[in-house]
C-alpha cells in the first residue's frame, strides 16, 4: 500500500483557515465534503416523491447541495444556515439561505425564512438534537413531513475510527456524532416533536477523496472537530486525522471509507 504522510504546506493551510466557520473551510466542505452526503439526499427524494408540489426547508443546510438536488427535481426550495461562508456560497448558486444557528438562533431568524412553513423540512447536515428537531416540526406544515438523519451504527461506518480523533482531544461534554444512531433513535426524536413516524431508510454513503490532503481537509471542515483542534491545536488533531486515515489509504494514494447513513421522516398532524 502507497504510503502517505501529512505534509508541512497541509498543517499550515488548514491552521491558516481556521476554525470550520472561516472561508476556507466552508471551501473545503463545498469543493470536497458535501458531495460524500449525496446519496442519502438522493434516497430521501426519491422514497418521498420530491417533486414540482413540493416546498423544501433545509435546517443547517451549509452551502446548499442537497437543495440544488431538490430544486432539480422541481421543489421550491429555502435554506437556514449560520456559517456566513457557506451562506455566501449557498446565494453563488442561485439559492436563498437566511442566517439561523442553534434552535435560540433559529428562532430569532423565523421570520426572514421565506414562508413560514413548508411541506418538507429536512435536517440533513445538523445533529437531531431535540431542540433542532422541535424547532423544525414548528416549520413543518400540518401533513407535511420532517426528515432528520444521522449517522449509522458505528460498526457499519469506517470513519467511526478517524471520528474518534474528535472525541479524543475534546472535551468530555462533547456531542458523541452517533448518538442518534441506535434503534428507534430518530424515530423517537420526531416523536418528542409531535411528528408521527411514518418511514425511514438507509443509505450507503462512502468517504472517498482523491488523497491523504483532501481527506484532511474535508473531515476538518465538518465541523466535528472543532472542539478538538481549540483544545488540543489544530497541528496534533492533523497529525492524528493522518494517522487514524492510514488504514483507508489505497495504492494509488486516494482514500475510501464505507459508511452508513439513516434517516426518519415523520407526518405532522392536520389540526
Amino acid at each position: 500500500m502507497a504510503s502517505a504522510q501529512v505534509t508541512g504546506s497541509t498543517v499550515d493551510r488548514v491552521r491558516t483557515d481556521g476554525p470550520a466557520g472561516s472561508g476556507g473551510r466552508a471551501r473545503d466542505w463545498a469543493e470536497i465534503q458535501e458531495r460524500m452526503l449525496v446519496p442519502l439526499y438522493q434516497d430521501v427524494y426519491r422514497r418521498l416523491e420530491v417533486g414540482a408540489a413540493t416546498s423544501l426547508l433545509g435546517v443547517g443546510c451549509r452551502s446548499g447541495l442537497a437543495l440544488l438536488l431538490a430544486a432539480g427535481r422541481g421543489a421550491q426550495v429555502a435554506g437556514v444556515e449560520a456559517d456566513g461562508g457557506l451562506r455566501e456560497l449557498a446565494a453563488a448558486r442561485g439559492l436563498q439561505v437566511v442566517p439561523g444557528g442553534g434552535p435560540a438562533a433559529l428562532a430569532r431568524s423565523a421570520h426572514s425564512v421565506p414562508r413560514p412553513a413548508h411541506s418538507l423540512v429536512t435536517v440533513f447536515e445538523q445533529p437531531p438534537v431535540p431542540a433542532l428537531v422541535a424547532w423544525s416540526a414548528e416549520r413543518t406544515l400540518p401533513g407535511g413531513q420532517l426528515v432528520v438523519a444521522a449517522w449509522g451504527r458505528p460498526e457499519r461506518c469506517e470513519s467511526a475510527a478517524v471520528l474518534e480523533v474528535a472525541r479524543r482531544y475534546a472535551p468530555l461534554d462533547a456531542p458523541d456524532p452517533f448518538a442518534a444512531s441506535g434503534p428507534g433513535a430518530l424515530e423517537s426524536l420526531l416523536a418528542a416533536a409531535g411528528a408521527r413516524p411514518s418511514g425511514g431508510g438507509r443509505a450507503a454513503c462512502p468517504f472517498a477523496y482523491a488523497g491523504l490532503d483532501s481527506a484532511v481537509r474535508g473531515l476538518l471542515s465538518t465541523g466535528l472537530f472543532e472542539r478538538a483542534e481549540a483544545a488540543a491545536g489544530t497541528a496534533l488533531v492533523v497529525k492524528e486525522l493522518e494517522e487514524a486515515l492510514r488504514p483507508y489509504l489505497r495504492p494509488d494514494g486516494s482514500v475510501r471509507m464505507a459508511n452508513e447513513f439513516r434517516w426518519a421522516v415523520g407526518t405532522r398532524p392536520r389540526r
